[in-house]
């Protein structure tokens, strides 16, 4: 994740490697130039008691690794597992294309970028569980 450049709204919070940062009264970008570090911005964050739909907690165990909550070696199969079986759901194609960006990101350990992609389907999945009979 070297690169990474975030901006950051005033007093935007932001999670990196286990250190929450502040933002100051203004608009701010903070540049990422180590590998691997763990970015999580918390107004994205999703809490434990929140995950409680396929993609949310698909994205919630992509985000126990950007917090530092879990191995990413541990949380690799049970991601990828997670993903293949939102793709038994979301058939259409822009959907197949996130869930295969997540897939690959995933396998390249870009956590954050498995997430960004994964986030783009609780719009979906809204709508899906919207229109489901009652």
């Amino acid at each position: 994740m070297t690169n990474l450049v975030i901006r950051l709204a005033p007093h935007e919070r932001v999670l990196l490697n286990g250190a929450v940062i502040e933002n100051g009264d203004r608009r701010a970008s903070l540049s990422v130039r180590t590998p691997n570090a763990h970015v999580l911005r918390l107004r994205d964050a999703i809490h434990p008691q929140q995950a409680n739909t396929p993609v949310k907690r698909t994205c919630y165990l992509a985000q126990l690794v950007l917090s530092g909550d879990a191995v990413p070696e541990d949380a690799r199969q049970p991601l990828l597992r997670a993903i293949e079986q939102l793709s038994q759901v979301f058939t259409d194609n822009d959907s197949r294309k996130l869930l295969e960006d997540a897939t690959t990101a995933v396998m390249d350990a870009e956590y954050y970028a498995a997430l960004k992609a994964l986030r783009a389907l609780l719009p979906r999945e809204a709508r899906m569980f919207a229109s489901a009979p009652q």
